[in-house]
């Protein structure tokens, strides 16, 4: 793909988070430079009025006119970039023709999707072209599943070195956090539980952990699920459900199988919230999980769903302010141990933007120059892959230095 005429295209550019995309790649690269990109949109006039808000280093920026449902349109820009990275969701509604575009032209591919039904249609419908035409398809870069994916990796990296074996029973516990999830989130997990409604299929897929999986390892080992206030012996504190959890676990247990089991195929994973010790922790572990139930009861139905949507869930496009951005922050902490034995390892990874917003466009920006600049053809076949199967040790060292996450053992024991 080296004769294509950009690095990368950012599609979704005028969006909040797309925004904010394109701001961290002006930093990191500005126009004309090394890195060849481009901004593109269905409309010239929100793609010019960006490139003013962006500054005068922007004058000279590419646009590109493409829009989410028109096949000609996507054709024609995947053909003239190296990676298409996008921020337009909710996916299921204006993603599909667009993976579409890249599987068949060999154009390599990234996003923030969290929603599994649409995944698994994406799979199903497009991984055997992307395998033959050499794309490169990476699903959940941002704060889902990122953090996880790569932090389950990391774990797993340093207890080969260390222990000699991977870790067969892992846990990833939320320590802490400041700053929401994105209006494109809540909207997504929205239209998934509408699909699930209307489609059985949806709701059986959402069902299984092993969803994202190839379709020879869609079942395994019984995986553990934390669904109410629970005491974890692990870490001696009290838990409660994390909301991202239906869609990291998924993508933790593809990338187990996408590495050949590297994990063990007796690996369990699970996630979920830490609300602390004593009474009071179960009491926060009780009122946070009181607290999801109430969000599922009222997004499975119709008019409170209408009234999450309408008054109550940030909408897409809209965001917190760059004080709250660069004031938020997360660390999760993940627990690896093997039964039978003491062998067991820990690490954390940390944020130092808010986990919506700031961190992820970071996340996905340094994903999207991982596969422009760092992939050769030979390293990665084509397919639909995690960050961690796609990228490794390239994207760790990425986000270490240019995204602001940290990944560091924190505790082992042999």
């Amino acid at each position: 793909m080296s004769e294509r005429e950009f690095d990368i295209v950012l599609m979704g550019a005028t969006g909040f988070t797309g925004r904010l995309v394109a701001e961290h790649l002006l930093r990191r690269h500005g126009v004309g430079g090394e890195l060849n990109w481009a901004l593109a949109g269905r409309s010239r006039e929100k793609l010019e009025k960006i490139r003013i808000e962006l500054g005068e280093t922007a004058a000279g920026l590419p646009l590109v006119i493409a829009d989410s449902h028109d096949r000609e349109s996507l054709d024609a820009m995947v053909q003239r970039t190296r990676v298409v990275c996008t921020t337009v969701g909710p996916y299921a509604l204006h993603g599909s023709e667009l993976v579409a575009a890249c599987a068949e032209n060999g154009t390599d591919y990234c996003d923030l999707s969290g929603e599994v039904p649409w995944m698994r249609r994406m799979l199903d419908s497009h991984a055997d072209s992307a395998a033959k035409s050499g794309a490169r398809i990476v699903h959940c870069c941002g704060f889902d599943s990122i953090p996880s994916d790569m932090g389950v990796w990391f774990l797993q990296r340093e207890a080969a070195e260390r222990l000699g074996k991977p870790l067969s029973r892992v846990r990833m516990r939320v320590k802490a956090a400041k700053g929401g999830l994105s209006g494109g989130t809540y909207a997504s997990m929205l239209n998934i539980v509408e699909e699930a409604r209307r489609d059985k299929e949806v709701a059986r897929v959402l069902k299984n952990p092993y969803a994202l999986c190839p379709p020879e390892a869609r079942e395994g080992e019984r995986q553990p699920y934390v669904s109410g206030a629970n005491f974890d012996s692990a870490f001696n504190v009290w838990t409660a459900p994390f909301i991202m959890a239906a869609i990291n676990t998924r993508v933790v247990l593809k990338a187990n199988a996408l590495s050949g089991h590297s994990y063990g195929r007796d690996f369990r994973y699970d996630e979920a919230v830490m609300t602390g010790r004593g009474f009071s922790g179960r009491m926060k572990a009780t009122s946070v999980s009181l607290g999801m139930g109430a969000f599922a009861l009222g997004a499975a139905l119709g008019p409170t769903r209408s009234l999450l949507k309408k008054m109550v869930l940030p909408k897409p496009g809209e965001g917190p302010s760059a004080e709250q951005r660069e004031a938020g922050f997360f660390k999760i902490v993940i627990d690896g141990r093997n039964a039978g034995d003491d062998q067991s390892l820990r690490v954390s990874v940390s944020g130092d933007r808010d986990p919506g917003y700031g961190s992820t466009s970071k996340m996905l920006g340094e994903t999207a120059l991982a596969l422009a600049r760092d992939l050769p053809a030979d390293a990665c076949p084509g397919g639909i892959w995690t960050p961690s199967t796609a990228l490794g040790e390239r994207l760790l060292e990425r986000l270490t230095q240019h995204a602001g996450l940290e990944f560091k053992v924190v505790d082992s024991a042999s």
